[in-house]
Parts: C-alpha cells; sequence; structure tokens
C-alpha cells in the first residue's frame, strides 16, 4: 500500500485555520490551499494575517480564502468568525486550532497572575470554544475534523512556563474527551505534536533569558535555533492528513508529526483500532509495574 499524498488531499473541503498570520499556521494554511481546501483564516493581527492570505489568493485565486481579524480567547469574537466562515462557505469540514502563546516565563510565584489567565485563556478555552461552535454544523452535516496543534508541554514538565505546559497537556486530554462524544459520528479530533520550532515563540524563550526560563531550556533553544529545529513542514503536512479522508476514523489521538509513522497509519488501522492499539498515541499514567519494579503487584 502506498503511503499518504497531499496532492489534493483536500479538495472540495472548507478549512478554519486560526493563529494563520506567521509561523506554523501559516504553514498550515499554505498546506491547506495547496491540497485543494478553501480556508477561513483568522489572527489578532489583521494586517500580517492579510499579507498572507494576499499571497496565497495570488496563487489559488481570491475565492480560495477569507480572512477575518479574531481573538479566540472572546467568545463574541470566535463565534463572529465562524458564523461568517459558515456563511461564505456554506460548510466547514475542518478546524485547526492552532492559535498560541507561551504565556509568562519564570516562577508560579513571581509571575503576572493575569498573563497565567491570559495564555490559559488563548491556548485552552480558545481551543475549547472554536471546538464548540464548529461541532454543531459538523454533527449536521455528518463529518468534520477537528486538528488541535499541542506541543513540548502536553507530554513533559514544563519548569518556569507553567501556564503553556499546563494548558497544552489540558487541550490534548479535551481532545481526547471530544474524541469520544463524537465517535461514531464521522467526526474526527486529533492533535499534532509539531515539533521544536524555530518561530516567534522560540524568539520569546531566548528574549526572556536562562533566569526567566531555566539554563538548561535556555541553552537547548540556543541549540534549536542554531540547528534550524524541526521545521513547518512536517507540522503541516500531518495536518493535511488529520484534515483529509485518508485518515476517517482514526480519532483521540496525539501524533508526534516528526517521529511518528502516520504517513503508514492506513496500513495499520486495525492495530489502532485494536484493544491493544486504543491507548496508542494517548496521554495515559505510568505505573511501577509499567517499569518493571517488582513491589508492584500484577
Amino acid at each position: 500500500m502506498k503511503a499518504f499524498e497531499l496532492k489534493n488531499a483536500l479538495q472540495g473541503k472548507v478549512a478554519l485555520v486560526t493563529g494563520a498570520n506567521q509561523g506554523l499556521g501559516e504553514a498550515i494554511a499554505w498546506a491547506y490551499a495547496e491540497a485543494g481546501a478553501k480556508l477561513a483564516l483568522c489572527a489578532r493581527d489583521l494586517a500580517k494575517l492579510n499579507a498572507v492570505a494576499d499571497q496565497i489568493k495570488a496563487r489559488y485565486g481570491e475565492s480560495a480564502v477569507m480572512a477575518l481579524a479574531c481573538d479566540v480567547a472572546k467568545s463574541d469574537s470566535a463565534e463572529a468568525f465562524v458564523k461568517a466562515a459558515h456563511a461564505h462557505f456554506g460548510r466547514i469540514d475542518a478546524l485547526v486550532n492552532n492559535a498560541g502563546v507561551y504565556g509568562p516565563m519564570g516562577n508560579i510565584e513571581e509571575i503576572d497572575w493575569s498573563v497565567w489567565v491570559e495564555a490559559i485563556e488563548v491556548n485552552l478555552l480558545g481551543s475549547v470554544q472554536m471546538a464548540r461552535l464548529v461541532l454543531p454544523i459538523m454533527r449536521a452535516q455528518g463529518r468534520g475534523k477537528i486538528v488541535q496543534i499541542s506541543g513540548g508541554g502536553a507530554t513533559n514538565p514544563m519548569a518556569k512556563m507553567t501556564a503553556y505546559a499546563a494548558s497544552k497537556a489540558a487541550v490534548v486530554r479535551f481532545a481526547e474527551s471530544i474524541a469520544e462524544e463524537t465517535r461514531g459520528e464521522g467526526i474526527d479530533v486529533n492533535c499534532i505534536a509539531p515539533g521544536a520550532l524555530n518561530t516567534r515563540l522560540l524568539d520569546q524563550v531566548l528574549e526572556a533569558g536562562p533566569e526567566r526560563v531555566g539554563q538548561d531550556f535556555y541553552e537547548r533553544s540556543l541549540k534549536q535555533q542554531q540547528s534550524g529545529g524541526a521545521g513547518l513542514q512536517a507540522g503541516s503536512e500531518l495536518a493535511v492528513y488529520l484534515a483529509s479522508d485518508a485518515s476517517n476514523g482514526l480519532t483521540g489521538k496525539l501524533i508526534s508529526a516528526i517521529w511518528d509513522p502516520w504517513r503508514q497509519f492506513d496500513q495499520h488501522a486495525a492495530d489502532l483500532e485494536s484493544a491493544k492499539g486504543k491507548d496508542v498515541y494517548t496521554l495515559r499514567r505510568i505505573t511501577a509495574r509499567d517499569r518493571g519494579f517488582g513491589w508492584e503487584q500484577a
């Protein structure tokens, strides 16, 4: 069986992409347009967003894209964006929850509490709000895809970046939960771990310095900057796969764009749906027995 191909994978589909004015969100917008999708893009910075939208229109036509300013953390703004996109295109086949921030950096008792809360509002509540708005539309259609961008904070503790880590872990569990709510309805909900990316978030870490983010994390970030990081292509291509019919039935997973063999998942669908495969690519608790300690009884 051949591996997944990007060309025409989203032909005729309509996708919403949040935080599409730069970084991974912009890369996903371009990948979706190339795969044939019509796009509704949003971000808080409308000038940057329009610049991206205009470039995509120049290549794929005026009808390919609509762009609106939107703050996903504000319910009225998110609702207006979804309503406008649905009215314009008549359907919503995929949502990519990409908008996100690192939030404050430093010890939890020293950071600005309002900034910590804002990070939760953007990363977690914004993603939840967008999902709540598109799910009734997708249920009425009998199909849909929700793609959540996760990050290192979902699977690893991150000292001095607690808002980011807590929110990213929460969105993964939220995605797993609504995957169960919608199981059997033709709606798939999955998360992407895109790898260490050299985006504005990396710039923020380096600007903050080792005292606020920790010496180890700062040094790793410097090395990442020098090496070029994971690059945007793998994450954007995985986002295409998860919005396409090729991934139908795959739901409730956290998938690494870099390390997991997602291009061959169709060859292993039975394994992933089996009893042994149910918790593959998900968050789970590791017990002492899992690590082979004899003092925990089977």
